[in-house]
């Protein structure tokens, strides 16, 4: 009877175990799913450029000749075949060589604000993946890219407080269906300066400027030192004579609307920080002026028009890898925290995941060129978690949930798989990329046989043709889909089918980080 009495409190027991060991199982595995997998340690650093991802060596191989194809002036070891010197006159009139930089679209215009912020994101994208770039061959050709455009506003520059920030008029343009080897109308040119102010785009050149001379340091420091004079130059320009150029220049609106210049003043004043090491420019991001254009606490959308989201990422380096003073300083942390709230709306498991997003899970914000945004959004979350895996950082935490630097770099390879073709239309986005991809790109030189001798009403005809693109704009990250995911494949239709070069430099940014893994530099100086 004893004997029997333990064999079922010994029984009760072994019940009573099992029934504790699958709660508590049931409960580590909630937490597990509720902290993605999170433990308490840091992923290992990555060593130099390691295994190449063969098709984003590929599609970046493709990315970067985009550049080449919106080149002005004349052409140096031209790879293009259907391209020539254009527009070798531009600036004469003020006895300026503003031959070269880049034409922005589909068009012949150069616009200074969005050119500058293409050579900004260039830089960006070279100081922090120059290393993945030379493993594929590629970091020559997107500096010669760069240099392209940083020639042209080195030039654009003539004085402290004048710079020139459009060459060629866009309602003549737009009244012409031309190749830019043909172009015959009239190239006149706008400024800014004491009376006309233009501080965003003054602020955006300061910034491209002062990357670029981080990049070219090294390798011609007589250049390098030009660009960060001018950079120095052209950000007390739009600091001290503050206004809109959109207000001073009614007319830009049109084309490039700037809905603010305080993220500029911050972004420039983060480059300025970064190409320097000195502490005014530090000063100013974390002191008034960061009171009053941080916008700390909301995140943003990354574009052309809009740094803050850029800023805060960028000077979130300063705090992962600064010295003590630096990174312990209360108002960066406002600045990395945005950051974070940045990367936590990314995340689709956050839950303050942003609900912006087709079916299939591409960011979605704006109709025209609706894929600027999620590759810009992916550059910012690849560029985040490499600071987080170089920092020994182990997670971030939105409301609660724990997310690790791979959940970032998943959604960055979930945006930049959606361009190269996983989508619904089982299209890439990017031309040239594939084996289907768009074939009537708004672009004139793209759509123009190059022997073809039509004026400029007469090529209008190559507009309204039914025939695919005689020459490839290789490289072209289009518009993209509609909210539906659909896309109409139409020369007319340039909300989806116009590419643009400040889209290829989001592009090249983005597959620059997803080639291959590497740690990044603790300091660009």
């Amino acid at each position: 009877m004893g004997e029997k009495n333990k064999s079922r409190g010994w029984c009760g027991w072994f019940l009573a175990f099992i029934v504790l060991a699958a709660v508590a199982f049931a409960l580590f595995f909630t937490l597990r799913q509720k902290f993605h997998k999170s433990d308490s340690g840091a992923a290992p650093i990555p060593g130099p450029p390691g295994a190449i991802t063969k098709k984003y060596a590929d599609a970046l191989k493709i990315a970067s000749q985009f550049l080449d194809i919106q080149k002005s002036g004349k052409l140096v070891n031209n790879q293009i075949s259907w391209r020539g010197d254009s527009a070798l006159k531009d600036g004469n009139q003020e006895n300026l060589d503003l031959s070269k930089g880049m034409y922005d679209a589909g068009d012949h215009v150069k616009f200074g604000f969005p050119m500058a912020f293409t050579a900004t994101l260039l830089s960006w994208s070279i100081l922090e993946y120059g290393d993945q770039m030379k493993a594929v061959d590629q970091l020559t050709p997107v500096q010669d890219s760069l240099k392209w455009i940083t020639d042209y506003l080195i030039n654009a520059h003539p004085t402290d407080n004048v710079l020139y920030i459009q060459v060629g008029s866009p309602e003549a343009d737009h009244s012409c269906w031309v190749r830019p080897e043909a172009i015959t109308e009239e190239r006149p040119l706008t400024q800014v300066n004491t009376s006309s102010p233009g501080t965003e785009v003054a602020a955006e050149t300061a910034a491209a400027l002062a990357s670029a001379s981080l990049v070219f340091r090294t390798t011609d420091s007589a250049y390098s030192g030009s660009l960060l004079k001018h950079a120095k130059q052209l950000f007390t320009f739009a600091d001290k004579y503050r206004g809109s150029y959109s207000v001073s220049i009614p007319e830009v609106a049109t084309y490039y609307n700037s809905t603010g210049y305080g993220d500029e003043l911050l972004w420039a004043a983060s480059w300025l920080y970064h190409a320097t090491g000195e502490k005014s420019y530090f000063d100013y991001v974390t002191g008034k002026s960061g009171d009053d254009f941080g916008n700390w606490g909301s995140p943003t959308w990354f574009s052309w028009d809009n740094k803050l989201a850029g800023t805060q990422v960028l000077l979130s380096r300063a705090s992962f890898f600064g010295a003590k003073d630096v990174s312990n300083s209360n108002v960066l942390q406002k600045y990395r925290e945005t950051a974070e709230a940045v990367m936590c709306g990314l995340l689709p498991k956050s839950p303050t995941a942003t609900s912006s997003r087709t079916k299939n899970g591409l960011v979605w914000i704006s109709q025209w060129n609706a894929l600027q945004h999620p590759v810009a959004s992916a550059f910012l979350a690849v560029i985040y978690s490499d600071y987080m895996l170089s920092s020994r950082t182990a997670r971030i935490s939105c409301n609660g949930n724990n997310f690790r630097p791979s959940d970032l770099r998943k959604f960055a390879i979930s945006q930049a798989d959606y361009v190269l073709g996983d989508n619904p239309m089982k299209m890439s986005y990017l031309v040239g990329y594939g084996d289907k991809y768009p074939q009537y790109v708004h672009h004139r030189g793209a759509s123009i046989p190059a022997d073809d001798k039509s004026d400029c009403k007469e090529g209008f005809k190559w507009l309204d043709s039914k025939e695919p693109n005689p020459n490839v704009a290789i490289g072209a990250l289009v518009g993209g889909p509609f909210l539906n995911e659909s896309f109409v494949d139409s020369r007319n239709n340039s909300m989806q089918t116009e590419p643009s070069t400040y889209n290829s430099a989001v592009i090249v940014g983005l597959l620059s980080g997803l080639v291959t893994t590497s740690s990044v530099v603790q300091s660009f100086l």
